[in-house]
């Protein structure tokens, strides 16, 4: 007798598959939920939930336990500086070293070089004005008085194209661009320091180049010191090398200083080289040019950067704009010698990616800072990047350049008060419409955890609180409490 099979009825085949699925669908649910004081401080920000990118994962777990909008493309600010100091870090290695060269040619006897000097630039980010004076110092050393030819700077290293400044504000230190020879970040430091008696605000400028005038029309006011800077005006004409100071100054806020990036890379190395030459007893009469180093000058001495781990912290710790420029340039140098542009570096970068299987398909790069409207990053993609990273043999290092939380850094003011304070090492960035954090915090039961938290929206400078809640929320409960 042949048996008949009835089909089981189709309801309750997907009552099985659902019951099957529950734990998966369960899960999901709870990874894509924001924990409530995050979900509140949006909302009294008015930044929607599709304007944020959210991951939370343990840092030697394979999967988020809080994701949200993990794959959205989203400008990070300069979180993206994570990127270029762990590929710098991990291919360079920490102990990288740059270079400042000084040659001759000519020749010299008694003090006198009848003949013209090279500096060669290296790509060195923190070639400082102190450490500029102990190279020109070590030149005086070494014989040389007065130089009767020109100053010669080699800049060829580096072919940063022509680029327009990154907003309106083209003296503000993170709009200097990056060069072969970078001089103390192309700053003019300025300090403000107020006198009631008489009435008046001294404006001292360190360095000073010699060429450049300053001329001070600021006012001292009465009133609250409030956001001083914004009271203050710089006028410095394209090809001028007159600064104008104008505005008002109030006296509450007693001494204050600020820096300016003045005048071009070769008038600031001209103008600061001629400063210090004259007060180390030189002299010089040739004129300023740019070249490269002939076949036959003859090396003199140079000056070495601190190793690429010092470096990499006070890129992240402070954010510095320039300096995380260099780094992305230095990456795009090729064996061969060649100039390196923005997309050699970017290239670098790939190819780096590539080879630690990272993809990142959503990656757009343009200068390696942040300081860009078009670089893009997934927090998946930065949460991967950081998950790497806590695996790598730089790890120590890396982990070691970020702000701490209500420590030090561009995290110094934040969470000072809370419990996480001190136990978060998070990178942050902000731009008009971006306000980013990405990195470590050790939660309570002593887990390492990976937050990324991005906003791209009109009212993104307001997300700070909900991202100090998050990192607060996972320092004390954390993903699965």
């Amino acid at each position: 007798m042949t048996k008949l099979h009835h089909p089981l009825p189709r309801c309750f085949l997907a009552l099985v598959l659902l019951l099957a699925l529950a734990p998966a669908l369960a899960r999901v649910q709870a990874a894509e939920r924001l924990p409530d004081a995050v979900a509140r401080a949006l909302l009294a920000a008015h930044i929607p939930r599709t304007a944020v990118a959210i991951v939370v994962q343990e840092a030697s777990a394979s999967r988020p336990s809080l994701s949200v909008n993990a794959g959205l493309p989203m400008n990070p600010g300069s979180a993206m500086k994570l990127l270029t100091t762990y590929a710098a870090l991990d291919t360079l290695g920490p102990a990288y070293i740059w270079k400042t060269e000084a040659w001759v040619t000519g020749t010299l006897a008694h003090g006198v070089l009848d003949g013209d000097l090279y500096l060669k630039g290296g790509g060195d980010p923190m070639l400082t004005f102190e450490r500029f004076w102990l190279l020109l110092r070590n030149l005086r050393a070494r014989g040389i008085r007065v130089i009767r030819g020109d100053l010669v700077l080699d800049r060829g290293l580096f072919d940063a194209g022509e680029q327009a400044p990154f907003d309106d504000q083209p003296l503000r230190p993170y709009n200097v661009k990056p060069d072969a020879l970078l001089l103390n970040f192309k700053a003019l430091r300025l300090q403000f320091i107020p006198d009631p008696g008489q009435d008046s605000v001294a404006v001292l400028a360190e360095p000073r180049p010699e060429g450049l005038t300053i001329a001070s029309r600021v006012q001292p006011v009465t009133g609250d010191c409030g956001d001083w800077k914004e009271g203050l005006k710089f006028d410095l004409p394209e090809n001028d090398e007159r600064l104008t100071l104008s505005g008002n100054y109030p006296l509450a806020c007693g001494e204050k200083s600020l820096s300016l990036g003045v005048l071009s890379h070769p008038q600031y190395v001209l103008g600061v080289f001629r400063q210090l030459w004259r007060e180390l007893g030189g002299t010089i009469g040739g004129l300023l040019r740019d070249g490269a180093v002939p076949a036959d000058a003859r090396f003199v001495t140079d000056s070495e950067s601190p190793p690429l781990a010092e470096v990499v912290r006070d890129i992240n710790k402070f954010s510095n704009n320039v300096m995380a420029r260099q780094l992305f340039l230095t990456l795009g140098l090729g064996p061969d010698g060649r100039s390196a542009g923005p997309a050699d570096a970017g290239r670098a970068v790939r190819a780096w990616l590539a080879r630690k299987d990272l993809r990142f398909p959503e990656l757009v790069l343009e200068n390696g800072s942040g300081l860009s409207r078009s670089e893009r990053l997934g927090a998946g993609s930065l949460a991967k990047l950081l998950a790497d990273a806590w695996r790598s043999p730089v790890m120590p290092e890396f982990v070691a350049s970020l702000p701490i939380a209500g420590v030090d850094g561009t995290m110094k003011k934040r969470l000072g008060q809370a419990g996480v304070a001190g136990r978060a090492h998070i990178k942050t960035g902000s731009l008009d419409g971006v306000k980013a954090i990405a990195g470590y915090v050790l939660d309570r039961k002593g887990r390492w955890q990976i937050v990324v938290f991005l906003v791209n929206d009109a009212h993104a400078a307001a997300a700070r609180e909900a991202q100090d809640a998050l990192l607060q929320w996972v320092y004390q409960r954390g993903p699965g409490g």
